[in-house]
């Protein structure tokens, strides 16, 4: 059984632990923060005591400028992780996947999207299944990372954004 919530600031120590960024050794801290200025809410994945999986709800919608400027209203799921490897195709994205939805439709969103890398075919047939569409709309998701010699590098990757459609859920009738 899986259970997602938001990170909380004592979930960091088992983060760094248990999920690896590497190249990139305070991914987790850079999201928390930017979930506790409001910026985005940073979704956890957990089995058990044990983190399994993260993403990352972007608030003010994808950092590309060329998707943004179409979807201005529209949240992205940011950086989609389950770790380990064994544990992937286990149902435990589509769990963070719904969660980010839900989150969502209670920001009374009306739809939410996701960036898609070219080199992510298992990934973007997931999305698509979950009702994800193509946009048509393509960008370089940019990134940088650090190696072992601490040397930075610069990484611009093909990707394509989808967008789902959110049904908001109605309220209780008024009385």
């Amino acid at each position: 059984m899986v259970t997602i919530r938001p990170c909380q600031e004592q979930d960091l120590v088992l983060l760094r632990a248990y999920i690896p960024t590497p190249g990139q050794p305070d991914r987790h801290d850079k999201r928390f923060e930017r979930q506790q200025s409001g910026r985005s809410t940073f979704l956890i994945a957990w089995a058990g005591d044990l983190p399994v999986g993260a993403g990352e709800i972007l608030w003010n919608g994808c950092d590309a400028p060329e998707i943004n400027q179409h979807y201005l209203d529209c949240p992205e799921l940011n950086g989609l992780d389950v770790w380990p490897a064994e544990l992937r195709s286990q149902g435990i994205g589509t769990a963070i996947i719904s969660a980010a939805e839900d989150l969502a439709r209670q920001r009374a969103c009306h739809r939410i999207g996701l960036g898609v890398d070219d080199h992510n075919p298992r990934a973007a047939a997931l999305y698509l299944r979950l009702g994800y569409q193509e946009t048509g709309r393509r960008y370089l998701d940019r990134y940088h990372y650090f190696d072992d010699d601490g040397i930075r590098h610069e990484v611009a990757d093909p990707a394509r954004f989808l967008v789902k459609q959110l049904e908001l859920t109605p309220g209780p009738p008024d009385h």
